[in-house]
């Protein structure tokens, strides 16, 4: 089975060719992406109608590259698969749009995937993990904890309640003047920092629920780095460390509550899965080694290039569905939001905040 996989839910283009043999196993003929961060970077992180704009122009010569590069016409593809959401709503148009084309055009099956599901199942391609396994999604607009039972099905166990990880990062970044994009420059700036230095909170600690709270977390740095009359680069150094092991720390304590609740209504998982761009992050890999070890499990994460934005993830997630027979018609709409748990609730006394969707 061949599958072209378009991704342009934010500011990668992407597109990928993969194929999937009658036992399951996957391999990447080709995976080209583009990022947009010299676009973005003067205006300190994305911007929508830039994003959609650069799709637009890039994303043709991107599929012609990853086909050339697969050394397959589109008469040989089994199916297209684009990222349909969640994402910047004008991306997504453009991506899934070029899909239906393309299926329209060669009869071709089409299957629109949630990107979230991508990032759920991208460890069955790298590691050919069986199910139910625990996912631990982290990027800059999703926090995670859900239980992966097979293809389509999945519950979510815990959720951020406000800010994601990778996006408290970036804007922890921002306050204190650090480049776009932020995640990798906070990361890189604690390597040299004192993570003793700044007593801030854990938010969320010691709590039976496994849901995430960065936003507390975020203002606490905010108002030390305000206490400082002239901050030096060693001062940010030591913000940045001190604020990257709260994360760690809540984190922790947030994976093992909902290793716990998978446990109690799914058995044993067969392992911990982290994905999206945050697991990119050395030191939070660090952390799930050790959370995973204490709760006698295996950490699989895949290569950091397919924790971020990528079309083989999409193409993989279209290739498993197509599998079992779930196509989309030409009438699948675009969407900004889209859970990948369709009967997720948000936690009492958080229904009208982000865990409410």
């Amino acid at each position: 089975m061949l599958v072209l996989g378009i991704e342009t839910t934010c500011d990668e283009t992407a597109a990928a060719v993969i194929e999937r043999a009658p036992d399951g196993s996957g391999k990447i003929l080709s995976n080209i992406v583009r990022s947009q961060v010299e676009e973005h970077a003067r205006f300190g992180g994305v911007v929508p109608e830039i994003a959609a704009r650069a799709h637009v122009d890039l994303l043709d010569g991107i599929i012609d590259r990853a086909m050339r590069e697969a050394g397959i016409d589109f008469a040989q593809l089994n199916g297209v698969a684009a990222a349909a959401g969640p994402g910047l709503i004008g991306g997504v148009i453009v991506g899934l749009t070029t899909a239906k084309a393309i299926a329209l055009v060669h009869d071709t099956p089409l299957v629109a995937v949630n990107h979230l599901e991508a990032h759920a199942l991208t460890p069955r391609l790298t590691d050919g993990i069986e199910f139910p396994y625990c996912l631990f999604l982290a990027s800059g607009g999703h926090t995670q904890i859900v239980a992966v039972t097979g293809v389509g099905q999945y519950v979510r166990l815990g959720t951020t309640v406000d800010d994601a990880i990778g996006e408290a990062f970036d804007k922890v970044a921002k306050m204190l003047g650090l480049p776009y994009p932020g995640g990798p420059q906070v990361e890189r700036s604690a390597a040299s920092g004192d993570a003793a230095r700044f007593a801030f909170p854990r938010p969320m600690q010691g709590r039976p629920d496994a849901n995430f709270s960065l936003s507390g977390l975020k203002t606490a740095v905010r108002n030390e780095a305000s206490r400082i009359a002239e901050i030096t680069p060693q001062d940010i150094s030591d913000l940045c460390a001190s604020f990257q092991a709260a994360v760690l720390d809540s984190t922790a304590d947030r994976l093992s509550v909902g290793l716990r609740l998978f446990r109690e209504q799914f058995g044993a998982p067969r392992a911990l899965v982290a994905a999206g761009g945050v697991a990119a992050n050395q030191a939070i890999r660090g952390a799930l080694h050790d959370v995973a070890r204490q709760a006698g499990t295996q950490l699989i994460m895949p290569p950091p290039a397919l924790c971020t934005d990528n079309g083989a993830m999409i193409a993989w997630a279209g290739a498993e569905r197509l599998a079992l027979g779930m196509t989309d018609t030409m009438e699948a709409q675009p969407r900004a939001r889209w859970l990948l748990d369709a009967n997720a609730t948000a936690p009492a006394g958080y229904g009208k905040t982000r865990a409410g969707f």
